[in-house]
């Protein structure tokens, strides 16, 4: 009998962890609390009975027992607050740049660099450490343990906006919104090859089968979420080319994923194979110019630009916008300047 297959969906915009099992065809029957048990990575039985108890886990979309024994084809879902981390968040003074800020939020233009919130290998130095420091007190609601204030997030290597709400008003009236995908986000991406056209990418996005620290974009409904991306080419730079990408959806990694496959991967990003030379031939003047642009921007050419929603007190549409940071505005001007001096070639 073949394993069951878990697909373990973690949206930017969800405060709990969504997790899809599709029993294999030959699952000899089993109550659902020993057979989520046996499936579930990183819980407890306590945690499990009480998710049965609340109604958060469903048999074909229908509310079940304890006693429910799993049969071959069911689809279970379960949904489950974020597991509580062994260590407080602790307040770090960490410098940081805030585009603005009211009694309700506040716009963080974040470094590359930074992880948005405690994890595992992550517990300091990261951006809930800083707000700690930063705000007196930050809302956590249930399913925020260790996130409070935040109802989305960006990359570690991926800079720019965030909203970070400071109240419990405000986060569930943005939550709300992040939700129901009528946030304005636009990203800036430098991509490897040369798009032809403006564009679409949609699928299902889920954890990769091989390599569950990255996500692949299936054809399957069972096998992720729907996620939607839309992209317009702003500029054509020789063996690449810069982008602006909006979400429709919010996904985790899903520009990078959605990229990757149409093969335009983000360029420098390593985890979705943008960090070798993707275009163009990978020696002489070209493969060192190459290299100097990934020392430059060592990372994925990703800028979270503009971020624009439904301020939470006055209920007027506001809209912010940042720049691009140094190393990716470094790296953009070197590819600039190739594309007007093909002797590199």
């Amino acid at each position: 009998m073949t394993e069951d297959i878990a697909f373990i969906e973690q949206e930017e915009q969800e405060l709990f962890e969504h997790i899809r099992i599709v029993a294999d065809k030959g699952q000899a029957q089993l109550r659902v609390d020993k057979f989520l048990m046996n499936r579930v990575e990183n819980t407890s039985r306590n945690r499990i009975q009480n998710a049965i108890d609340a109604g958060s886990v469903r048999v074909n979309d229908k509310v079940i027992k304890a006693s429910y024994k799993v049969k071959p084809l069911d689809i279970i879902t379960l949904v489950l607050p974020d597991p509580p981390r062994d260590t407080e968040v602790y307040a770090e003074d960490i410098p940081l740049n805030i585009v603005y800020e009211d009694d309700d939020l506040l716009l963080v233009n974040k470094e590359a660099g930074m992880v948005v919130h405690p994890g595992f290998n992550n517990y300091t130095g990261t951006l809930v450490n800083a707000l700690t420091f930063h705000l007196n007190q930050l809302p956590t609601l249930p399913g925020n343990t260790g996130r409070p204030g935040l109802v989305h997030r960006i990359d570690k290597d991926t800079s720019g906006l965030l909203v970070i709400a400071k109240n419990e008003w405000a986060m569930t009236f943005l939550a709300k919104q992040f939700y129901e995908h009528t946030i304005h986000r636009r990203y800036l991406a430098l991509v490897w090859g040369d798009l032809k056209e403006d564009g679409t990418v949609t699928g299902y996005i889920g954890r990769d089968l091989k390599d569950r620290r990255i996500m692949n974009l299936y054809n399957e409904e069972e096998k992720g979420k729907w996620s939607v991306t839309h992209y317009k080419v702003l500029e054509r730079l020789g063996y690449v080319t810069l982008i602006e990408c909006r979400l429709e959806t919010g996904r985790t990694h899903q520009i990078r994923a959605h990229l990757k496959s149409i093969g335009h991967p983000l360029f420098g990003d390593a985890s979705y194979g943008g960090d070798r030379i993707v275009k163009g031939a990978a020696n002489g003047k070209y493969k060192q110019f190459v290299e100097n642009c990934f020392a430059l921007l060592p990372r994925q050419a990703l800028h979270a630009k503009s971020l624009g929603f439904e301020h939470p007190k006055s209920k007027q549409f506001v809209d912010f916008e940042v720049e691009i940071p140094a190393d990716f505005s470094a790296a953009l001007e070197k590819w600039r300047n190739y594309a007007a001096d093909k002797s590199l070639t």
